[in-house]
């Protein structure tokens, strides 16, 4: 991922002409922090486990991004992901940098109580590498709300009681009863959906009766799901880690939802058949959400698509390769950096809430967040047209304007 990254950063800065100075600070990361911490298991054993944070830049404001549990972490990933939010959180008109990291972890291995001490012991190993005004987690893959509780009362534990309440937007993606924000968990997938309908709009078109697939069934893939069967399309193929099913005449997502719940995987869900994983992003369909993990649609699969358009709901789902197939047959994608972003919105609107002793409602939340995400698409598909490329492109450059004028504007201490 870190190699895409670096690839899709060169073009847009060659486009817009990045500043050399900007390009070279921009080139590297900020700071990189591995821990390494023992966490006493439920059978009395001890495991080490490692740790990562990388805060990529903070010139328009504190680092901000999630923490993932995943056997794939690593530092590489860590950087891509603190790389990509620090575009995200500029191209947004955040005052945010970016950050990322996470632990390299499966954990469906883990009891809750085991992952409430790793999770505890790692915030207190990170200890003022992260804070409410200097770096901000939140939860990313195979991490959720009450994760972010137990880092958010670690974290407060650490200070004086006097100073406990004033640390509470340490971290993003709380419950709703420890300070969390009404519609939090869902704004990533209802940000996705609002990219589309956008796109839909500019090609006089609706996503009424567009069959649509998803690629993983997690929070940003229901919540997806659920918005677009809102706008009347129709949900025909959903792959995950537990398998891959479709139905030419439409899925359930939240009958889906509930047979997931209940049985651990999606694979035989009624009515629908068992699809050979491989080929999934070749089916049939107008609309393709990938909302799992990076690199899924590469050079090996991207010339059997057949979908109109790519909405990527997941961090780097489409690799370089990949992605110049997909161009050349005329497949619109909508970038990460923009159709993704209603995450890092909402935590804003969380930190927000948090640090004003407000309380803000889900019809406040979901007003202020479509009109975010439809001011980023309009300003990315005018930018796209003024330098004549790609949407990826065309936000990179929105992001990037936005960071070059920080620079320019505040200089290089001392």
């Amino acid at each position: 991922m870190y190699e895409n990254v670096k690839i899709q950063f060169d073009k847009a800065a060659n486009v817009m002409g990045l500043d050399e100075t900007v390009k070279k600070i921009l080139s590297s990361t900020n700071n990189e922090i591995i821990v390494n911490f023992p966490v006493k298991m439920d059978n009395g054993t001890v495991e080490v486990f490692t740790g990562y944070r990388v805060q990529h830049n903070n010139v328009l404001g504190p680092y901000k991004g999630g923490l993932r549990y995943h056997p794939t972490v690593d530092i590489d990933a860590a950087r891509a992901l603190a790389t990509w939010m620090t575009w995200k959180t500029s191209l947004a008109g955040l005052p945010y940098g970016g950050g990322k990291g996470g632990i390299q972890l499966d954990p469906k291995k883990y009891s809750q109580g085991e992952l409430e001490r790793i999770t505890r012991r790692f915030t207190y190993a990170l200890g003022d590498n992260i804070g409410p005004e200097h770096d901000i987690p939140a939860p990313d893959v195979n991490t959720n709300a009450q994760m972010m509780a137990w880092i958010a009362d670690t974290y407060m534990s650490t200070k004086s009681p006097a100073e406990r309440s004033k640390n509470q937007h340490v971290v993003t993606g709380k419950p709703v009863g420890s300070g969390g924000l009404e519609g939090r968990d869902r704004a990533t997938g209802f940000g996705v959906v609002v990219t589309l309908e956008s796109w839909a709009k500019l090609r006089n078109t609706s996503l009424e009766g567009k069959r649509y697939i998803v690629q993983g069934f997690g929070n940003v893939g229901y919540w997806a799901a659920h918005f677009m069967n809102k706008n009347g399309a129709i949900l025909v193929g959903v792959q995950d880690a537990t398998g891959t099913i479709y139905n030419p005449e439409g899925i359930d997502p939240e009958a889906l939802l509930r047979f997931q719940a209940d049985n651990g995987t999606i694979s035989g869900f009624k009515n629908t058949q068992d699809y050979t994983s491989s080929e999934f992003f070749g089916i049939d369909c107008d609309v393709i959400i990938p909302a799992a993990l990076g690199n899924q649609i590469t050079e090996a699969n991207a010339d059997s698509v057949k979908a109109k358009v790519i909405a990527e709901g997941a961090n780097g789902p489409t690799d370089t390769e990949g992605e110049a197939i997909l161009l050349a047959k005329g497949v619109e994608i909508i970038p990460d950096i923009l159709c993704n972003s209603g995450g890092v919105i909402g935590s804003y609107f969380e930190w927000l809430q948090n640090r004003n002793g407000e309380i803000w409602t889900m019809d406040d939340v979901i007003i202020k967040l479509r009109k975010k995400m439809e001011d980023a698409f309009n300003r990315v598909v005018i930018t796209a047209g003024q330098y004549k490329t790609d949407w990826r492109t065309a936000a990179y450059i929105q992001a990037l304007v936005r960071i070059e004028m920080a620079y320019k504007q505040r200089g290089i201490f001392p």
